[in-house]
C-alpha cells in the first residue's frame, strides 16, 4: 500500500488510540518514574543504581536509536519491526514478574543486576520499536489529524493510567514486597500484549528514505542534517537540556527514601499524584489542541522543572514534597506532547525514521547527567544535584527560543 487515503488514516487513527488505551492501563504498573525506581531501592539499590537505571531507561535506550535507525531507515515497511520491539518488551515485563514471584531467595545484589538486565531489554526494545512507531504514525495518519491524535492519545492515556494507578495503589497497599511487584509487572505484561493488537491491525503505507547503506554513512548524513537544518539542531539541543526533566522524579523517589522513609503505600501516593497531574494537563491540552503552540509547552516544562527542585530545597514539608509529584505529572505530559509533536513537524516521510534516530544524539547529555546525578547525590548530597539540574534547565530556555516552533 503506497497511498494514504482518508479511510486508511481514520482506520489507523483508531488503532493508534487502541494501543494508547491499553498501554495506559499497563503504564502505571510499570511506571518509570515511581514503580521501577522504588523497585530497585526496595531491594537495596543506592543512588548510583538509581542513576544507572535512569541512564538505561532514558539515555541508553535513546542513544541506541542511532544504531537502530541506521538499519530501519532502509526498510520501506516497518510494521514487523515495531511488533518485534513491543513483543520483547512484553517478555521483559514477564521476566520481571517471574523474578519477584519465584526468586525471593536470590541475594539483593544479584536481584539488582537481574533487574538492570531486564530493564535494559525493556528499554532497548522500546527504543527499537519507537523508530518504527514514529515513522508509521507520520506516514499512516494524515497531517491534519496528528495534533488531534497526540492530544486525544494523551487524554485517553491519562484516563487509562488513572484507572491502572488506582489498581496499582491497591496492590501496593494490600501486598508486601516482593509479591506486590510481581503482580504489578504481570498485569503490565498482559495489558501491553493487548495493546499490541492495535499495531497488528494498522494498514501500513510504504515509505522512501535516502540511500544510506552503512552506519558511517548514516552518521555522516545526520551530521549534514544537523549542520544544515537549524530546527533539527535546536531540537536536539532542547532534548540535551530540557530532556533532563525526565530524570528528576526517579531521584525524588530516592530522596523520599532518604529523608521521609518509603514503603508501598507512599509509592502508591506518588504514583497517584503524578498520574493526576498528567490527567489534568492532558485534558486541558486536548481541549486547546488547536490553539496551543509546542514552544509554549516547552517554556511551561522549563518553568515547572525549575519549580520542583526549589520547593524540595526550600521546604522540609512532606505534603509539599509529595505535591511535586503532581507537578511532575504535568511536566512530563507537557514535555512529551511537545517534543513528539515537534519531531513530526520538522521531519518528512522521507527522513522521519532518521530524525527519530538522531534524537539519540540529544539524549547523550541526559544519559550522562543520570550517572553524574547519582554520583553527586552519593558524594555531595542533593543540593549539589539540584544546583546542576537548575543550571541545565535554565540553559534550555535559550534553545527553545532559537527553535522558534510556530505550530
Amino acid at each position: 500500500m503506497n497511498e494514504l487515503t482518508e479511510t486508511i488514516s481514520k482506520h489507523n487513527y483508531r488503532n493508534f488510540l487502541w494501543h494508547a488505551v491499553f498501554l495506559a492501563l499497563a503504564s502505571s504498573f510499570m511506571d518509570v518514574d515511581t514503580i521501577i525506581p522504588s523497585m530497585i531501592t526496595n531491594v537495596g539499590g543506592g543512588a548510583f543504581h538509581v542513576g544507572l537505571l535512569v541512564t538505561i531507561m532514558l539515555g541508553g535506550s535513546s542513544i541506541s536509536q542511532l544504531f537502530f535507525a541506521s538499519y530501519l531507515q532502509k526498510k520501506r515497511f516497518k510494521k514487523k519491526f515495531l511488533l518485534l520491539g513491543i513483543n520483547l518488551r512484553i517478555l521483559a515485563l514477564a521476566g520481571l514478574a517471574t523474578l519477584f514471584f519465584f526468586m525471593t531467595d536470590v541475594g539483593n545484589e544479584l536481584q539488582i543486576w537481574f533487574i538492570l538486565a531486564l530493564v535494559s531489554i525493556f528499554s532497548f526494545s522500546g527504543a527499537f520499536a519507537n523508530i518504527s512507531y514514529v515513522d508509521m504514525m507520520g506516514k499512516t495518519v494524515s497531517k491534519k489529524q496528528r495534533k488531534s491524535l497526540l492530544s486525544a492519545k494523551q487524554v485517553i492515556f491519562s484516563l487509562g493510567i488513572m484507572i491502572s494507578a488506582l489498581c496499582a495503589y491497591q496492590i501496593l497497599l494490600r501486598y508486601d514486597t516482593p509479591l506486590s511487584y510481581g503482580m504489578l509487572f504481570l498485569f503490565a505484561s498482559i495489558f501491553l500484549a493487548v495493546a499490541s493488537v492495535g499495531f497488528w491491525r494498522i494498514r501500513e503505507i510504504g515509505g522512501t528514505s535516502p540511500s544510506i547503506n552503512t552506519f558511517m554513512e548514516f552518521l555522516r548524513y545526520i551530521k549534514k542534517e544537523i549542520k544544515t537544518n537549524k530546527k533539527l539542531r535546536n531540537y536536539l539541543l532542547v532534548i540535551s537540556t530540557l530532556g533532563n526533566v525526565l530524570t528528576l522524579m526517579a531521584f525524588l523517589v530516592y530522596f523520599s527514601k532518604e529523608h521521609f522513609s518509603m514503603y508501598n503505600p507512599r509509592v502508591g501516593d506518588m504514583l497517584l499524584l503524578k498520574v493526576t497531574g498528567a490527567v489534568a494537563s492532558g485534558s486541558v491540552l486536548f481541549y486547546f489542541s488547536k490553539k496551543f503552540k509546542y514552544s509554549n509547552l516547552l517554556y511551561l516544562s522549563a518553568l515547572l522543572a525549575l519549580t520542583i527542585p526549589l520547593v524540595v530545597i526550600l521546604s522540609d514539608s512532606y505534603p509539599l514534597f509529595m505535591f511535586t509529584f503532581f507537578v511532575g505529572g504535568v511536566l512530563s505530559s507537557a514535555y512529551v506532547i511537545s517534543i513528539s509533536g515537534i519531531l513530526l513537524e520538522i521531519s518528512t516521510s522521507k527522513n522521519r525514521a532518521i530524525y527519530a534516530g538522531a534524537a539519540g544524539v540529544g539524549s547523550i547529555v541526559p544519559a550522562t547527567f543520570s550517572i553524574l546525578g547519582g554520583w553527586l547525590i552519593q558524594t555531595m548530597g542533593f543540593d549539589a544535584f539540584f544546583i546542576v539540574f537548575i543550571t541545565i534547565i535554565l540553559t534550555s530556555v535559550v534553545f527553545i527560543r532559537r527553535l522558534n516552533c510556530r505550530k
